[in-house]
């Protein structure tokens, strides 16, 4: 779960992070004749959001003439086998595009961890508005009801179109394994829980058991974005209710569409819940719509089956309780001076809890 690239606010692009510059010459070199403006002198920026995925802003020269792109590369530190894959992400927005407009073009992957100390791809920039934990001052603050439905609604709707998309002609069918696949994202995540344990946890373990006991059949495959929420897109600066991008496409794959819509509304508070996840959907605010509301619209919208919707809350909760957990265990380990990762092992156990409470 990591930073939107190519927010649109000022606080979003901040100096590098010690320990996690990028040496601006070497790359300069290496993007030489490979993107349009790699020509003009290179300036490097970090977008401050996320928890996971380091994401910079390319400046190539200045003013009017100026160029930007982002880039994106791993987390710092040793990753969980299968996470943080940025040749799956560029070959997926390398394509996406031409069928799922909201996806920003990759132009270029380098897979030499000698250029940046990663694999890195390089992508356009889209500008717009990245709502995270509270509704910006341009859309009331979370006071205005019209504009905090607005952006419930189109966290569904978009969602929905997105899984109606056909991947056979972009080529990405191949990039998924549709047969069997929720009964391996469980044991998949359960098992990069165990690798990331940091003490012992019985609820984590008694979730983990209790998924894999209740496994659905899944409903006809689709493309999947595996980190379907809020601060995942962004709007437009003068709508809410329209998206301009959608951002963090290193899990694509093909498989179950329920799953996507379990990892929302595993965030999607309701009033009088505890908000989960560290920064957690405005959901609670009025207008915005109820998780019942915001299920039953994708259900209108998709034409799916969802009674068996119960299961991929829990599913989307524990999900988002491991990648904590992952994070925290790096911070544990030393890999991420990061501060601000301190905490997330007491919210990755709060999370587990909240994913045991929702077991029908």
């Amino acid at each position: 779960m990591n930073a939107p690239e190519g927010a649109d606010l000022p606080n979003d692009v901040i100096p590098i992070r010690p320990g996690e510059e990028i040496d601006s010459a070497r790359l300069a070199n290496a993007l030489a004749g490979r993107v349009p403006g790699s020509d003009l002198p290179l300036r490097i920026e970090q977008f401050g959001g996320g928890h996971a995925n380091l994401t910079y802003l390319l400046r190539f020269g200045a003013g009017a003439g100026e160029i930007q792109y982002v880039l994106r590369r791993p987390p710092l530190g040793p990753v969980a086998p299968g996470s943080h894959d940025m040749v799956r992400e560029y070959r997926a927005l390398s394509v996406l595009w031409k069928g799922f407009p909201l996806a920003p073009r990759a132009h270029y992957l380098c897979e030499d961890p000698l250029v940046i100390g990663a694999p890195f791809f390089v992508m356009e920039r889209r500008e717009g508005v990245v709502v995270r934990g509270g509704i910006p001052p341009r859309f009331g603050g979370g006071q205005d009801r019209v504009a905090n439905r607005k952006l419930s609604e189109v966290v569904v709707d978009v969602l929905a179109d997105f899984h109606a998309v056909d991947p056979r002609p972009l080529g990405l069918d191949a990039m998924g394994r549709p047969e069997g696949f929720l009964e391996r994202q469980v044991k998949g995540w359960a098992g990069r829980f165990e690798r990331a344990k940091t003490g012992d946890d019985p609820i984590a373990d008694e979730v983990a058991r209790w998924l894999e006991r209740e496994l659905p059949a899944s409903p006809s495959p689709t493309p999947l974005h595996n980190d379907w929420r809020l601060d995942n897109m962004a709007v437009s600066p003068d709508d809410p209710g329209r998206c301009v991008a959608v951002f963090d496409w290193d899990m694509f794959t093909i498989g179950d569409p329920l799953a996507d819509l379990g990892t929302v509304l595993a965030v999607w508070a309701d009033p009088g819940e505890a908000a989960t996840g560290p920064t957690p959907m405005p959901t609670q605010c009025p207008g915005f719509l109820s998780r019942a509301a915001a299920a039953e619209r994708y259900g209108e919208r998709s034409g799916r089956d969802l009674s068996t919707l119960p299961f991929y809350l829990v599913f989307g909760t524990f999900k988002m309780a491991v990648v904590l957990q992952q994070i925290y265990f790096r911070f544990a380990r030393g890999q991420t001076q990061d501060g601000r990762f301190a905490s997330l092992g007491d919210a990755a156990q709060k999370l587990f809890a909240i994913a045991a409470s929702r077991r029908p």
